[in-house]
């Protein structure tokens, strides 16, 4: 199942994004060394975690995290155009039909193959979550080896500019047009996975 949450104020009381949230702590904090907020010593969740944000997430069989990542409007506060501006050779692409990916998260618990399988489950999530909102792009930040695999899928992807150093780590800025031909252009990589896509109520998943 992929779930879509969206507008919600009480994130915590919903087990399923208590899981979402733990699973961030144990890859970003824990394995990636980010420098990033965690609650109660166990929940990574920052300044962009509001009723605006938006959440694709994919749920085994047994109802646990298995993928993630959250959506963000780009006229409201988000990383590249709050954050990273300096990516972008020109303006942070923002407006109603721009969105930003953010905190695209896969479950550790998994091995390799299952990790893959996750995360093509999210991309055609992710792609879903668009088409059927009228997304016409979706912005990112991305460590460079990360900003890679993203421009091989195969979709509509572009840099937005020169990679640069944040901190120890280099990052960059991209853009991903989303139309009808997307999930074509997804399928001829291996990625499109339809019959894993499908919107449930949170409830439904906790």
């Amino acid at each position: 199942m992929v779930v879509v949450a969206c507008g919600i104020e009480d994130r915590l009381e919903h087990p399923l994004l208590r899981r979402m949230f733990r699973a961030r702590k144990e890859v970003f904090a824990d394995l990636l060394k980010w420098n990033v907020p965690i609650l109660a010593g166990d929940y990574e969740i920052d300044q962009f975690d509001d009723v605006n944000a938006s959440y694709v997430v994919v749920v085994g069989d047994e109802g646990q995290h298995l993928a993630s990542a959250r959506l963000l409007p780009t006229l409201r506060p988000h990383i590249l155009g709050n954050l990273f501006p300096e990516l972008c050779a020109s303006a942070v692409p923002t407006g109603e039909d721009v969105f930003e990916i953010t905190r695209f998260c896969l479950d550790r618990n998994q091995n390799a193959r299952d990790r893959r399988i996750a995360r093509n489950r999210l991309i055609s999530g992710i792609v879903t979550f668009a088409l059927e909102r009228s997304i016409r792009i979706y912005t990112g930040v991305a460590e460079s080896a990360w900003l890679q695999q993203i421009l091989a899928f195969g979709w509509d992807c572009r840099p937005l500019g020169e990679p640069r150093l944040a901190g120890n780590t280099l990052v960059g800025g991209l853009s991903i047009a989303i139309t009808p031909e997307t999930p074509f252009l997804l399928a001829a990589n291996g990625i499109w996975t339809p019959e894993a896509v499908r919107e449930a109520g949170l409830a439904e998943a906790a």
